[in-house]
């Protein structure tokens, strides 16, 4: 009898720990894993205006060709320059 009840004791006691562990530290493991899904989409957007070359210069270049023929107006042009150079 003693030695089933130790062995229920040792089974039970790394699931006890490990759902005490779970429920301590669980805030903090879902805000490391936030913290690092928002640096990872941040690098990745920043990877892919790199890649597509697309200075914030070149957009308002851009930009002023087409209000230059007339294919967008003064007010979609400033939007445009400001979210450039945002």
């Amino acid at each position: 009898m003693a030695k089933t009840g130790w062995i229920i004791f040792l089974l039970l006691v790394p699931y006890l720990g490990m759902f005490v562990y779970l429920i301590a530290r669980g805030q903090g493991m879902t805000e490391r894993a936030i913290a690092a899904s928002q640096a990872s989409q941040t690098a990745q957007q920043d990877y892919i205006r790199q890649a597509a070359g697309t200075d914030p210069a070149t957009q308002i270049a851009s930009g002023q060709e087409l209000l230059r023929i007339g294919a967008i107006s003064q007010q979609e042009f400033d939007a445009l320059k400001t979210k450039a150079l945002a």
